[in-house]
C-alpha cells in the first residue's frame, strides 16, 4: 500500500496495480474502515485504489497518512458468505446486440454461447466511473474476452450491455462508448432522485438473466412509464 497526495485536500491510498478481486477487496475493506472516520469527507473506491478526501483546513497529509495507515492495520477483512446476488434482466435480441457478430468473430463462439456465458457468470462490482452510476464488473471467462472496438460509437443508448477486456458493463446514460454491445437492459441503473442513484455498488455481485422482447418492453415500461423503445 503506497499512499501519494491527490491535490490539495485528497490522497490516492495504491494498491498492486492490476485488476485482482482480492486486491479489489481489500480496496473496498479499507474504505468500509474509513467511511465513519470524521476527518474523512468522502471515499473513491477503484479497482485497486481508493481516493480519500479532507479538509485541508482542520487536516495535513500527514495526519492523514497515519489515520490511513492505522485504519488499514485495524480493518476487518470481509467475509463473502451469504452475499445476495442481484440479478439484472438483459435482451440479447438481434436489434440489441449490434456488435455480437464482432464477438463471435474474436472469440469463436456461437451467439448461444456467448449469452451462456454472460448470464451463468456471477459478476463483482470492482469499481463506479466513466460517467455516474457506470459499474465496471468483472471478470468475464477468459473465452468471452474481447477488445475493445477499434472506432467508439458518438452515441450508445443507455441500458446498453457491453463487453470490453475482461470486463462488462451496463451503460447508466446515453453516451459516447467503445465496448461491444451485446444486448439491453429495460431498468433505471442511476436515478438522482433515489436515496441511492446507482442500482449497482462497488463490491455487489451480479447475474444476468436473458429475457425475451415482450419482457423487456413490460419492464422499460415499468422503469420509464409512457415510453417505448425506439432504435
Amino acid at each position: 500500500m503506497k499512499i501519494l497526495a491527490f491535490g490539495d485536500s485528497a490522497l490516492l491510498v495504491n494498491f498492486e496495480q492490476k485488476i485482482d478481486d482480492a486486491i479489489n477487496q481489500e480496496v473496498l475493506d479499507l474504505a468500509a474502515a474509513l467511511k465513519a472516520v470524521p476527518e474523512v469527507t468522502y471515499l473513491i473506491p477503484a479497482y485497486c485504489s481508493l481516493t480519500v478526501g479532507f479538509d485541508a483546513s482542520l487536516n495535513n497529509f500527514t495526519e492523514m497518512c497515519d489515520l490511513i495507515e492505522n485504519s488499514a492495520k485495524s480493518k476487518s477483512s470481509s467475509t463473502k458468505t451469504n452475499v445476495s446476488v442481484i440479478e439484472i434482466p438483459v435482451c440479447y435480441d438481434a436489434e440489441f446486440a449490434l456488435d455480437l457478430e464482432e464477438v463471435m468473430e474474436q472469440t469463436g463462439l456461437s451467439s448461444t454461447e456467448i449469452i451462456e456465458l454472460h448470464t451463468t457468470t456471477i459478476f463483482k462490482v470492482y469499481m463506479l466511473g466513466f460517467v455516474a452510476g457506470f459499474a465496471y464488473m468483472g471478470s468475464l471467462p477468459e473465452a468471452l474476452k474481447v477488445a475493445r472496438k477499434k472506432q467508439p460509437r458518438k452515441l450508445v443508448n443507455e441500458g446498453a450491455v457491453g463487453l470490453a477486456g475482461i470486463q462488462t458493463g451496463i451503460y447508466p446514460t446515453d453516451a459516447p462508448g467503445g465496448w461491444q454491445i451485446i444486448g439491453q437492459c429495460p431498468i433505471k441503473m442511476f436515478d438522482p432522485t433515489r436515496n441511492q442513484p446507482s442500482l449497482l455498488q462497488p463490491g455487489d455481485q451480479v447475474q444476468f438473466k436473458a429475457i425475451d422482447r415482450k419482457e423487456f418492453e413490460t419492464l422499460r415500461l415499468m422503469a420509464y412509464p409512457q415510453t417505448t423503445w425506439h432504435d
